[in-house]
């Protein structure tokens, strides 16, 4: 079983990885110019939104010094969603 510590970390590796795919998109975005880049860029900054939200989450857990992840899990687990949701409308 995980501890707190372990699973908060694996969020954040899937964070900057997810991060550093976005980054990948916008510049092959920009290297395209197209009309399309705009509703595609549109599409990434509510990605960016929902990772920032991830990121306050736990941020928030962190903050709350020897309060109880699973107080906090849930709040994650559907930023997560919600996060996963618009990066999927992204391939789309």
């Amino acid at each position: 079983m995980e501890t707190a510590g372990q699973e908060l970390g694996e969020i954040e590796t899937r964070l900057r990885q997810l991060g550093a795919k976005l980054d990948r998109m916008v510049a092959k975005a920009d290297e395209v110019g197209t009309d399309a880049n705009t509703d595609y860029r549109k599409r990434i900054d509510r990605v960016r939104d929902k990772q920032a939200l991830v990121q306050s989450r736990l941020d928030a857990y962190r903050a709350a010094n020897g309060q109880k992840w699973e107080s906090f899990k849930g709040g994650v687990e559907t930023a997560w969603r919600e996060l996963a949701d618009a990066y999927k409308a992204i391939k789309q």
